[in-house]
């Protein structure tokens, strides 16, 4: 079984398992395109060894870039920028790794205790 992202205007609007052969006869009159997407793919990498698919497993909400063909999420903080190996958001700052839990203070562009 695959899984299968549903694209509108960019934009994942649903995400769905079948396999390839369900799209022979399904009929979907919605408007949007149905995309493979891989759930062990995610910053480029497949977690299992296997071949990367579209460099993040696609999730309700999140951006598909038909130029890149990849999946990745809205940008979160104006500061942030796009890693576009990944195709994940990077902080300007990196996250501590103290083990302490932290939160992004977008106003001082820094990290703040959780």
């Amino acid at each position: 079984m695959s899984h299968y992202a549903k694209v509108e205007n960019g934009i994942v609007t649903n995400v769905i398992v079948a396999e390839e052969e369900f799209f022979d006869t399904f009929v979907d009159t919605t408007p949007g395109e149905w995309i493979q997407t891989s759930y062990n793919t995610r910053g480029g990498v497949h977690i299992l060894g296997g071949t990367p698919l579209r460099k993040n497993f696609a999730c309700i909400g999140m951006l598909y870039d038909a130029d890149a063909d990849a999946f990745h999420h809205p940008q979160p903080y104006d500061s942030w920028t796009l890693n576009t190996e990944t195709y994940k958001w990077e902080p300007p700052v990196a996250y501590p790794d103290d083990g302490n839990n932290y939160t992004w203070n977008e106003n001082e562009q820094r990290w703040d205790s959780a």
